[in-house]
């Protein structure tokens, strides 16, 4: 029988310069009178408190006179990626320290990258080999670019790894730094989608002992007719990042299916949900669909209040969550990204 792969702690790192308040500020002077208010009534009520940003404050608000986002045209997809090659590996290493001060990360075999919101080369993977002084036979795999599922993504490839080897010791890291990518709109629906967005990373270790969560059986599934709903667009002035107001509308509507939910719970009942903290509507969204209890997802609207949408990192944060709570006897894990597509797993607390 394959090993069961468990998390068996993870870390959690975000930067210093909180930057919400400053942005909602920003994107509400951007705006007509009229949207404008309807944009302030949206900010008050998205359930985000903070947000952070790798850019310094030392010169104050990107935003701001001094900032980074100052003058427009906003700085090139080039500048942006070179705040990103300094910042993502600081960032990723932060998290990965707060995990070694839980668990020993001696004797690593492979190393699982996910990040979605820069590209350097030697990439991320190599970065963190290098500055962790990892063994040269370390295998390495970078997940680029699958939006807020990445960590679902980095986490099944950790346990597929960890069932055909059970000696592995799968070091897996999210990275994202969001606010890399602020794009000069004066139109409501992108500075709403704007408003989600902060930077965070956080570092799991994944092997056979049985401590922490038992990772189960993965699932995924593409929901019908809505592959434009969420899409980066690659443009010279950083990623744009494209999320439609249908997008809640329609998760409610798939996790209607009765189908779809067996793939998603294994027709088990869950006691603990770990949903990936995309947005206060989506969570409203899959709380409705699925007749979920109020605190059914505390922790998904713990991390957004005080985080914002970190894509991939978010996940981890909630699993992180998790992990310090109490014992989980069913739990499921679910995150939504570019497709739209759902993914996710099912985890326990280790035997």
């Amino acid at each position: 029988m394959p090993a069961t792969p468990h998390i068996a702690a993870i870390g959690t790192a975000v930067p210093a310069h909180d930057i919400h308040a400053d942005f909602v500020a920003w994107a509400h002077g951007r705006l007509p009178a009229r949207e404008a208010r309807l944009f302030a009534r949206m900010a008050t009520r998205a359930g985000i408190a903070h947000r952070w940003s790798v850019l310094p404050a030392a010169h104050g608000s990107p935003v701001g006179p001094e900032g980074f986002y100052a003058a427009e045209p906003h700085p090139g997809t080039a500048a942006r990626m070179t705040i990103y090659a300094e910042a993502a590996p600081k960032l990723a290493l932060a998290a990965i320290a707060r995990l070694r001060e839980q668990v020993s990360l001696d004797g690593i075999t492979h190393l699982v990258v996910a990040s979605c919101t820069g590209f350097v080369a030697p990439g991320i993977d190599q970065i963190l080999a290098r500055e962790l002084d990892l063994a040269g036979n370390v295998e390495r795999t970078l997940v680029g670019f699958m939006g807020c599922y990445a960590a679902v993504a980095a986490l099944r490839t950790a346990r597929h790894i960890v069932r055909s080897e059970p000696e592995a010791r799968v070091l897996v890291v999210t990275v994202e730094l969001s606010t890399l990518h602020l794009q000069a709109d004066r139109a409501l629906e992108p500075l709403l989608a704007m408003l989600q967005f902060g930077d965070g990373a956080a570092a799991a270790l994944v092997c056979a002992a049985p401590a922490g969560l038992a990772i189960g059986r993965p699932f995924s599934a593409a929901l019908p007719g809505s592959a434009a709903a969420i899409r980066w667009d690659i443009t010279d002035r950083g990623f744009a990042m494209h999320l439609s107001g249908e997008v809640p509308g329609r998760i409610g509507t798939a996790l209607r299916d009765p189908a779809l939910v067996t793939a998603i719970t294994g027709g088990h009942s869950a006691d603990r949900w770990a949903v990936h903290a995309g947005g206060r509507s989506i969570l409203d969204a899959v709380e409705g669909a699925l007749a979920l209890p109020d605190e059914a997802l505390a922790d998904s609207r713990a991390v957004l209040a005080a985080n914002g949408n970190m894509s991939s990192a978010t996940l981890m944060f909630v699993l992180a969550r998790i992990l310090a709570g109490p014992r989980v006897a069913h739990g499921v894990a679910l995150a939504f990204g570019p497709g739209l597509a759902a993914e996710g797993f099912s985890f326990a607390s280790a035997a």
